[in-house]
């Protein structure tokens, strides 16, 4: 495919402007770039070279630009370091956290995002964790620019709130645990962790 018929593909899910970057990327390392349907478990995912096959980028098609374009680095920067280390190295060690900041800088230097996304990916940038939605912070800018719906977030509800999930199963919210938390499932009685960004309905 053409590097101006990647653009205009990349276009429809990133910045514009780094279109062009990412469709040289995947052209220069002979990179397989598949655009995926939403995955629960994961935003985007690298596979390295085998028996024959080339590197693969996967990124989930329902994210936001900026997200799906954070996701898009993070992936070529598991590329990279593979390409420079092998499996050497730890997947997100000072070698992958080094390339990911080095191949950012071009989007800052396009200024594709918006000040507020920036400042998150800066501060994120200094320390950035194994994956972007871990990062609580930058993770929150990201879904401001998320297509609305009548969701809510779990930890945007008062203690003791009535929610359901996608599936119809319903949840009372419950106590913060470090990072998650519990909720009790209505339907079953067993007891959950959430993430304070899981997407919720609100009763």
């Amino acid at each position: 495919m053409p590097s101006s018929d990647k653009t205009s593909i990349l276009a429809q899910y990133m910045p514009a402007d780094a279109a062009p970057v990412i469709a040289k990327w995947i052209d220069y390392f002979q990179c397989e770039f598949k655009i995926s349907k939403n995955r629960s478990t994961k935003l985007g995912d690298y596979r390295h070279p085998f028996r024959g096959n080339g590197h693969k980028i996967s990124v989930n098609n329902d994210l936001n630009p900026y997200a799906f374009l954070v996701t898009t680095v993070h992936e070529f920067a598991h590329l990279l370091t593979w390409n420079e280390h092998k499996n050497k190295v730890k997947p997100h060690g000072v070698e992958w956290k080094a390339n990911f900041k080095r191949m950012m800088k071009p989007f800052f230097d396009l200024k594709v995002f918006p000040p507020e996304v920036s400042d998150s990916i800066t501060a994120y940038l200094n320390n950035p964790a194994a994956s972007s939605c871990t990062d609580l912070t930058l993770a929150r800018t990201l879904k401001k620019y998320d297509q609305k719906e009548a969701t809510v977030h779990v930890e945007q509800l008062p203690m003791a709130a009535i929610f359901t999930l996608k599936d119809g199963r319903k949840f009372q919210k419950a106590e913060k645990i470090r990072k998650r938390y519990r909720c009790t499932c209505l339907d079953n009685g067993k007891v959950y962790l959430f993430n304070p960004l899981a997407e919720v309905y609100a009763e």
